[in-house]
């Protein structure tokens, strides 16, 4: 299990990269083609579909390797014992928020496909397609989440923890500046 979950987080971090690629292929094409007075036109909403996904589906890998906003500012101050039941309750309220975040978006793309909604831009393609992105990032984040739960309810650091003392004791200080 362990094995499919960090491809799970490996995989999502690289689609969500492989949606910066391309929006720097998309935007360097584009100036090239002003140049040669080629217009590419559905560059707009392809960029905001791919910078949605380059958003969501990163959500889970960065937050376990310790480079997503937390309240470890706070956390880190405390003694263990406290500082686990600290990270119990910011995990639980994160995943019961995080689950309801869910629902609902994944009733909102439901919507979008049951009433065949149509992007508004000038490709003309079912909504719901690109929506997807936004629903598969935010469950790929909650089963994240929801690791580090159990992690720290077995009494083992988080991994974004780890993480961050192997930055520390690597001598890398720049989520510091």
């Amino acid at each position: 299990m362990r094995r499919f979950l960090d491809r799970l987080y490996a995989a999502s971090g690289a689609l969500a990269a492989l949606s910066l690629a391309s929006i720097c292929v998309l935007m360097l094409a584009q100036a090239v083609g002003r140049e040669f007075g080629l217009l590419i036109r559905v560059a707009d909403d392809l960029t905001s579909w791919l910078c949605a996904a380059a958003a969501f589906l990163a959500l889970g890998h960065t937050f376990r390797h310790g480079e997503l906003v937390r309240v470890g500012l706070f956390i880190d101050r405390l003694p263990r014992g406290p500082r686990r039941a600290a990270e119990l309750a910011a995990l639980g309220l994160t995943a019961a928020f995080i689950g309801y975040m869910n629902w609902a978006a994944a009733r909102f793309v439901y919507d979008s496909w049951q009433f065949k909604e149509v992007a508004q831009g000038l490709v003309q393609i079912p909504i719901w397609i690109p929506q997807l992105c936004f629903v598969i990032g935010a469950m790929i984040f909650l089963i994240a989440i929801l690791d580090e739960l159990v992690r720290v309810l077995s009494n083992r650091k988080p991994t974004y923890q780890l993480a961050e003392e192997d930055r520390r004791a690597r001598g890398d200080y720049s989520e510091m500046a």
